[in-house]
């Protein structure tokens, strides 16, 4: 699964960065943005805290490993701003499945 935040949808509250720290962080500007798992922070790989973070919109898709994916998903339940997307990749093609709590892109498209 991938997954990135809209952050003109995003209303700071951090829910998602308490639930799931390894995938979601706050930045200072209030907003949360999405992160490798095996990254330190949102800066990239190396961590070092300076620029903008490397995934923004939709442009920014970040890979969730599968021990993550439980707790991405109640991320997406809980946040209020409902501005978590995901794809989720069957071996040929990415989809949003039927039902699903993110947002799905493009919007109104299912």
């Amino acid at each position: 699964m991938k997954v990135w935040i809209d952050q003109d949808l995003c209303t700071g509250d951090g829910i998602c960065a308490e639930i799931c720290p390894d995938i979601f962080e706050m930045h200072d500007d209030g907003l949360a943005y999405v992160k490798e798992a095996d990254w330190p922070t949102m800066y990239g790989p190396d961590g070092s805290p300076t620029g903008e973070p490397v995934y923004k919109m939709a442009g920014g898709m970040a890979g969730v490993p599968d021990e993550h994916l439980d707790a991405t998903i109640e991320s997406a339940e809980e946040c209020p701003g409902e501005c978590i997307t995901s794809r989720f990749f069957d071996g040929q093609s990415w989809f949003n499945p039927p039902g699903s709590v993110f947002r799905h892109w493009p919007p109104g498209k299912r």
